[in-house]
């Protein structure tokens, strides 16, 4: 499933949820936007809200902007469950 997510770099804490946009799941992380420090975080806090392994997230474009889209590995239905939630906030 492939999911667009909007990162916000330098937040207070890491927090999956909430819109940005045509419907992009925010992703705050601590990490600043520095040698992909912020990018790598988002990818982590992206497998945890799913409930998925790192491993099983995969930066499909957006590298250094952050508006990304990622792809996640697992249940189609279970994922689009959760990026349902995720959206809600």
């Amino acid at each position: 499933m492939r999911v667009s997510i909007r990162v916000r770099p330098g937040a207070s804490r890491e927090y999956v949820g909430g819109t940005y946009g045509d419907g992009a799941i925010v992703v705050r992380v601590c990490a600043p936007a520095v040698d992909g420090r912020a990018t790598e975080a988002a990818l982590k806090a992206v497998a945890s809200a799913f409930g998925v392994r790192r491993g099983d997230v995969r930066l499909v474009s957006g590298a250094t902007a952050r508006d990304k889209v990622v792809e996640i590995a697992g249940d189609e239905e279970e994922l689009a469950r959760r990026a349902a939630r995720l959206r809600e906030g």
